[in-house]
C-alpha cells in the first residue's frame, strides 16, 4: 500500500499502527541481514510511539507510517553514527526539526539507514558498518550515498525515509535502487539536526515508492526553521494540490551536456522514450544548453572537500566520538583518533579541502572553484527562462557491481556527473523510476526545476510515472 492508502486506513481504524508496525518489524528482521539497509533499530520505541499513535483520534498525513531516517539526522535519546567508526556509540542529545515534523505527523522513526562515511559516497560501500545491498540485485550496489535510506523502500522494510542530498545522495541512490527521491530547493527543509558534510550544498529530502507518497513527505517536512540560518521563510504549500494536472502546456528542456559520451544507451534510449511519450501527452521539448556542466565535477569535489574539511574539524578524539586509546599526548591523541576512526574516503576528501584551503591554493583553487559554480548557477537561470523543467539521466549508468569501483575514485565521482550541478545552483530535483534496462536493473529519469518548483517537478513526475505504471 502506498502512504495514503496506509494513513487512511489507520484513520478509519481498519488497521491499528500498532498492527501495522509489527508486520514491517517482521519483514526487516528478514531482510535485514541480508541487505544491511539499516545501522541501527528502535524497536522499542516505535512500538511505543505505535500505541501513542493509536490513542490520538486526529487524522495525521503519515498516521502510523513506517519510517526511517538516514543516520546523519539526530533522534534523540538514539544512535548516530554518519556511518563511521569516529561516532559509533554517540547519542542523539535532541532531534532533528525534519525528523521532529515526521513524528508530530504520525509517522513511526523504526530506525537509522546505513549511509556511505559522512555522506562521502556514490556506492553504498564506505560506511564502517557494511556496504548495503540493493535490494533488487544483492551483488549490486544501491548507490549512495543514502543507500539504507533507498534500499529500505524499495525492500518495503519502511513505506518512506529521509536522506541527505550534497551532491546527488537522494537522487542517485533513487535511481539504483528503483524509487523515488527528491532533494528540494536549498533552505527548504530545514537542515537543523543534520551532521554537517558540507554546509552550502547539504539538504534533506524524502524517499517513497510514488510521486504522490513523496509529496505527502515534503508537505511535512518543508517549511521555516528559526533554528537554521539559511531556512527560507515563505509560505507553505501543499504539494499534492496539482500532482494530477498532467504536462500539457509545460515545456521541458533536454541538455544536449548530458546526452551524450559516458551514458549508457540503454539509458539514454529510455530518455528519449519519454520525452517522446511527454510530446504525445501535450508537452513541448526544447533542446537547451547547460555549458559549464563539463565543470561540475571538478567544482564540486573543491567546494565539497573544503566545507567537509572545516566541518569534519570538530572530531578530535577530545569532545565526543571515537578517542584512541595508543596516544601519550594530546597532539598525538588529535592525530591517532582521526587516523583511525575516519574511514579511506572521507580522510582523502579532508585532505583535498585543506589542500584547496591552504594558503597559497585558496585563490588558485577554492576562489575559482566559487566563481565556476556562479557560472553553472547562471546556466541554469537562463535556461530556466525557456523550459519549466530539464529531463534527463539521473545516472550515467545502471547499478554496478559491489567493488566494482570501489578501489577507483575518479570513476566513482563521475557517478555524480549529471546531479552534482543541481546542488552547486542550488535548485531542486526529482528522480522517479523509468522502467528497467535489459538486464532488469532500474532506469532513474531526473527532473530539475527552478528555484521553489517543486510543485511543477512533482507534476512532472507524476505524469511520467503514469506513462510507466500504465505500460
Amino acid at each position: 500500500m502506498t502512504i495514503k492508502e496506509t494513513a487512511d486506513k489507520i484513520s478509519s481504524g481498519k488497521i491499528s499502527a500498532s498492527e501495522n508496525l509489527k508486520k514491517y518489524l517482521s519483514g526487516i528482521d528478514e531482510s535485514q541481514a541480508q541487505l544491511n539497509s539499516f545501522i541501527s533499530l528502535s524497536k522499542e520505541r516505535a512500538i511505543k510511539k505505535a500505541e501513542e499513535v493509536d490513542k490520538i483520534s486526529a487524522d495525521l498525513p503519515l498516521k502510523g507510517i513506517p519510517f526511517a531516517v538516514k543516520d546523519n539526522m539526530m533522534l534523540e535519546g538514539t544512535q548516530t553514527t554518519c556511518g563511521s567508526k569516529i561516532l559509533k556509540g554517540y547519542t542523539s542529545p535532541y532531534t532533528a526539526t525534519a525528523v521532529e515534523k515526521l513524528e508530530r505527523a504520525g509517522a513511526i522513526i523504526i530506525g537509522k539507514t546505513n549511509m556511505d562515511e559522512f555522506a562521502m559516497g556514490s556506492s553504498g560501500e564506505t560506511s564502517a558498518y557494511g556496504p548495503t545491498k540493493n535490494p533488487v540485485d544483492i551483488t549490486r550496489i544501491p548507490g549512495g550515498s543514502s543507500s539504507g535510506s533507498a534500499a529500505s523502500v524499495k525492500a518495503g522494510q519502511v513505506l518512506g525515509s529521509l536522506g541527505s542530498d550534497t551532491g546527488g545522495s537522494i537522487r542517485q541512490p533513487a535511481a539504483m535502487c528503483g524509487v523515488v527521491g527528491l532533494k528540494p530547493t536549498y533552505g527548504l527543509v530545514s537542515r537543523y539536526g543534520l551532521v554537517a558534510f558540507a554546509s552550502s550544498l547539504d539538504q534533506i529530502g524524502p524517499f517513497a515508492a510514488t510521486v504522490e507518497d513523496a509529496a505527502i513527505i515534503l508537505n511535512v517536512i518543508s517549511g521555516y526553521d528559526p533554528k537554521d540560518s539559511t531556512s527560507l521563510d515563505i509560505a507553505k504549500k501543499d504539494y499534492t494540490k496539482d500532482i494530477n494536472k498532467g504536462v500539457e502546456g509545460m515545456v521541458f528542456g533536454v541538455p544536449e551536456e548530458y546526452m551524450g559520451e559516458g551514458l549508457s544507451d540503454s539509458i539514454r534510449e529510455r530518455v528519449t522514450e519519454t520525452v517522446k511519450e511527454l510530446e504525445k501527452n501535450g508537452a513541448k521539448i526544447k533542446r537547451v544548453s547547460l555549458p559549464h556542466t563539463k565543470y561540475a565535477v571538478a567544482t564540486y569535489y573543491i567546494v565539497a572537500p573544503a566545507e567537509a574539511s572545516a566541518n569534519l574539524a570538530r572530531y578530535d578524539g577530545v569532545k565526543y566520538g571515537y578517542r584512541s586509546d595508543n596516544a601519550d599526548e594530546l597532539i598525538e591523541e588529535y592525530i591517532k583518533s582521526r587516523q583511525e576512526g575516519f574511514g579511506p574516503e572521507v580522510k582523502r576528501r579532508i585532505r583535498i579541502g585543506t589542500y584547496a584551503l591552504s594558503a597559497g591554493y585558496y585563490e588558485a583553487y577554492y576562489v575559482k572553484a566559487q566563481k565556476v559554480r556562479t557560472l553553472i548557477k547562471q546556466d541554469y537561470e537562463k535556461a530556466f527562462k525557456e523550459v519549466d523543467l530539464i529531463i534527463s539521466p539521473t545516472s550515467p549508468t545502471t547499478a554496478f557491481k559491489l567493488g566494482e569501483k570501489f578501489n577507483d575514485p575518479l570513476q566513482m565521482y563521475l557517478s555524480d556527473i549529471y546531479t552534482i550541478s543541481c546542488n552547486l545552483a542550488g535548485v531542486p530535483g526529482l528522480s522517479l523510476p523509468a522502467g528497467t534496462d535489459s538486464a532488469g536493473l532500474p532506469v532513474g529519469i531526473q527532473l530539475t526545476g527552478d528555484y521553489l518548483s517543486e510543485e511543477k517537478i512533482l507534476r512532472g513526475a507524476r505524469a511520467i510515472e503514469g506513462l510507466y505504471n500504465k505500460s
